[in-house]
């Protein structure tokens, strides 16, 4: 078993440090609101005062924070993390970034200290069940040694080098997001066209939305959204993405009107419901 440092106790931080912590690693635990980790030190962890005190306590340090502001916040300072990793550890950004923020943060890395970055795809229940999809950028090398600790956590995928695996997620994220605004305005479309809400599901039903109109049913028809992916970080994940295409020259259209739905969801006060509320959001709209 190996010594952790883990930085960041929110929801889905809290339940992948339970289950390094309950699969036997030495776990050492920062989060900025430090009643966040009462549960953890209940159950045999530590809890360090700073940072870079988590870091130093660890030979692999996972930092799993909101945006790129909170990855400078963590990481920098004389109580950072980037002063705590000791030599021949690894640090594990599994935070949603993009691609720019590790560039920014690759040369600040201390000599003879690795660094990969491991974003997560999945939701509350994966964290919990050890079944997250896990897309690592970074050396060959370091993946085969971080890959023993992920596993914990679910199927990590080495998809190149290192700022790969912030793009991996900025990839799958925008299928996500382009899904459930379209889902949205063809329930909206089909309300305001005459149909009844049954018949725009069995109309759903025979398309590609087939299976996420039924999984979201349930949820629209009570308009309840409890948060498994809250919509305000869905919005920050989705400006990520029109960043990140803009940078490259890319068009994507897509994820700028997908982005647009989530910001007006946000804007109504949707941001802490489950990002599905776009939908409802995108029908209340239009209806």
């Amino acid at each position: 078993m190996s010594s952790i440092g883990f930085i960041g106790l929110g929801t889905m931080g809290t339940r992948m440090a339970k289950r390094l912590l309950d699969s036997g690693h030495a776990l050492t635990v920062w989060n900025r609101t430090r009643s966040r980790a009462e549960p953890l030190a209940e159950a045999g962890a530590s809890v360090a005062a700073t940072p870079a005190e988590a870091a130093r306590a660890g030979e692999f340090v996972i930092t799993m924070v909101t945006d790129p502001a909170a990855l400078r916040a963590v990481a920098e300072g004389d109580t950072g993390v980037l002063a705590g990793l000791r030599p021949g550890s690894v640090l594990i950004d599994m935070s949603t970034v993009g691609p720019a923020a590790v560039r920014e943060l690759e040369p600040r890395i201390p000599a003879g200290t690795g660094f990969v970055d491991a974003p997560v795809l999945g939701s509350i229940s994966e964290a919990e069940a050890g079944t997250l999809r896990i897309f690592v950028g970074g050396e060959e090398e370091l993946f085969l040694r971080v890959r023993p600790v992920l596993e914990v956590l679910g199927d990590p995928l080495h998809v190149g080098g290192l700022g790969t695996g912030a793009a991996a997620k900025l990839i799958a994220n925008s299928t996500l997001f382009a899904v459930i605004a379209a889902l949205g305005e063809a329930i909206a479309l089909g309300e305001t066209l005459g149909l009844s809400r049954d018949k725009v599901f069995e109309v759903l039903a025979a398309t590609p939305l087939a299976a996420q109109a039924e999984r979201r049913r349930s949820a629209l028809e009570q308009d309840s959204y409890p948060p498994r992916f809250k919509l305000s970080l869905a919005r920050k994940d989705a400006e990520l993405l029109v960043e990140a295409a803009k940078g490259a020259g890319v068009d994507l259209r897509l994820a700028e009107a997908a982005r647009s739905w989530l910001a007006d969801a946000e804007r109504a006060g949707l941001g802490d419901l489950d990002y599905s509320a776009c939908s409802g959001s995108s029908r209340r709209l239009w209806l």
